[in-house]
């Protein structure tokens, strides 16, 4: 498959399009990778250097790629951390340039806006076009807890909460919504939930909680997921895939004490994860 995914990019670690294309590469897809920013590393180590490109730029790669003659053989669009509106705009643009040259294709808007304990790490006006704009005109989303709460005015602090939150987002568009990062009153301590959602039904997902914490991991999860979907055409299996293969990595990365999510070491997961874990209708 070929997936064109604009999201943004480091040189030192895994967020973004350094964490959401290998692995895509890793299962045999061809990733056209735009970047929306170029830093030395991730935001959290709190310093960091390098630019973000205005809206034009990203205009101008896709417009490039479009001169090709290639859209038409794009499966997908994946999105995730936009910098500001204005780049989400050129977003849009290109899915609906892709989408005019393959109806076929779908769009997944991962809604990067913030996330429990860190509040919204976005600029003023990226969680507004997230909610107005960017999830409406989407095939599939995926948003965590704190992103899904935020997007839909809701508390989410039970399943049938996280059952409403999604069908009130799906009927702003995505079809597909994949739940990440839940943990509501019926979780155990010691588990995260995902949960998937498609016209089919509702599945939710258990893992053991790993004693870790690393960006890029949500990046990584959106780009698998959205790539198994669009293979299987399935919410339930594209959602045994991708938590085990993140499982299995993200366990690697907890015993590795390593801050940067073990991508390329552990990418073995991506392809034979060494724990599958089986979804449940919900």
């Amino acid at each position: 498959m070929n997936i064109l995914s604009i999201q943004s990019h480091v040189a030192y670690g895994h967020v973004g399009n350094a964490s959401a294309a290998f692995p895509l590469q890793r299962l045999g897809h061809e990733v056209w990778a735009v970047n929306t920013v170029q830093f030395s590393n991730h935001t959290g180590y709190g310093a960091w250097r390098g630019p973000v490109f205005p809206p034009e730029t990203i205009r101008e790669v896709v417009a490039g790629v479009e001169e090709r003659g290639v859209m038409g053989a794009c499966d997908g669009i994946l999105s995730g951390y936009m910098g500001e509106a204005a780049i989400g705009e050129a977003i849009l643009d290109a899915a609906a340039r892709v989408k005019a040259a393959n109806p076929q294709a779908l769009y997944c808007c991962d809604p990067v806006i913030g996330d429990v304990g860190r509040g919204v790490f976005v600029r003023p006006g990226v969680p507004e076009f997230m909610r107005d704009k960017a999830v409406p005109a989407s095939d599939v989303a995926t948003p965590n807890q704190f992103e899904l709460a935020l997007l839909t005015g809701r508390e989410i602090a039970t399943l049938a909460d996280a059952k409403a939150a999604i069908e009130a987002l799906r009927a702003t568009g995505p079809g597909v919504v994949l739940l990440t990062s839940l943990q509501i009153d019926e979780t155990p301590a010691d588990a995260i939930e995902m949960l998937a959602v498609d016209g089919e039904g509702v599945w939710r997902l258990r893992t053991p909680l790993l004693p870790i914490s690393v960006n890029g991991a949500g990046d990584a999860t959106a780009a698998l997921f959205f790539a198994h979907l669009l293979q299987t055409r399935s919410a339930a299996e594209a959602l045994k895939r991708a938590a085990s293969s993140i499982y299995g990595v993200l366990k690697a990365t907890a015993e590795a004490g390593s801050r940067e999510i073990l991508t390329v070491a552990a990418q073995e997961e991506f392809v034979s994860p060494s724990r599958v874990f089986e979804p449940e209708p919900a």
